[in-house]
């Protein structure tokens, strides 16, 4: 399961890149880096021209590892894992949980790469990343990192409402915490519903309504719609988790103000 699942049950829209997308944005990766390599040289041309073989060695391996290592590392870690290539493609490199890139990981990435990417002219990487079911390459393996798009519009997810016959039940009952993936198998049948089959309609919400009722105490009253009570679970778990985080917020801005005032009972300046 791809994406990050909220407390409502939504997946947060972070699918893979396809293969071809990261090829693409390597390429442009690779011609930048290549247009740099040349300059470099260049340069190093022109400051020591006389430089001796073992010198010149030396320095055709600094450069070597700048443009292999040292860069990638640098400009993925500044720009939370969006090079040029990635940027033109719209994807970005982010961990597994779907948070930022930091600089172990980046690194990770640009040192396997030595091998995937460059001595392999990108063989290896492409492989895995096809074979791979998020497209990862052997460096993402490694640094526990998969690329995603993060261009196009969002899709708009309408909110599940709780049914009024429900709301009293739901406001007193006893929820237990939702497995993740029941949560979004609850959300997206309630998304779904009306297009599915009648039969596959009332066996899938049956089918979700007695795994979500072992979450439950007391269970709904008699009668109630399984769809009614899906929706009712999930709503009644989304306001309760919103009245915890105002709570949270209320506490901590509490404990500031508190430490923020004068010690032994000192009144505070009036302004």
């Amino acid at each position: 399961m791809d994406g990050i699942i909220t407390g409502e049950g939504v997946l947060l829209d972070a699918r893979p890149t396809s293969a071809a997308t990261r090829l693409l944005a390597a390429l442009l990766d690779l011609m930048v880096l290549g247009v740099g390599l040349f300059v470099l040289f260049v340069a190093l041309g022109a400051v020591a021209p006389d430089a001796s073989e073992e010198m010149g060695r030396i320095l055709v391996i600094v450069l070597m590892a700048t443009v292999t290592v040292v860069i990638p590392t640098t400009v993925e870690t500044l720009t939370r894992g969006r090079s040029l290539g990635k940027l033109a493609m719209g994807i970005r490199i982010v961990r597994d949980d779907g948070g930022p890139l930091v600089f172990r990981q980046a690194l990770v990435r640009a040192l396997t790469g030595v091998v995937e990417l460059w001595f392999t002219l990108g063989t290896v990487a492409l492989i895995c990343s096809i074979v791979h079911p998020q497209g990862k390459r052997v460096g993402d393996i490694l640094a526990g990192t998969y690329a995603v798009r993060v261009r196009g519009a969002a899709k708009v997810r309408t909110p599940v409402l709780m049914p009024p016959q429900l709301a009293g039940w739901a406001h007193t009952a006893d929820l237990a915490r939702l497995p993740d993936g029941l949560a979004l198998s609850v959300r997206q049948f309630l998304g779904r519903a009306a297009s599915l089959h009648p039969a596959s309609r009332v066996q899938l919400g049956s089918q979700l309504t007695a795994e979500v009722q072992r979450y439950v105490n007391p269970l709904p009253p008699v009668g109630a719609h399984p769809e009614a009570f899906l929706a009712a679970v999930l709503a009644e778990r989304r306001e309760r988790e919103t009245v915890a985080r105002l709570r949270a917020d209320q506490r901590a801005a509490a404990e500031a103000s508190q430490l923020q005032r004068l010690p032994h009972g000192i009144p505070d300046p009036v302004n």
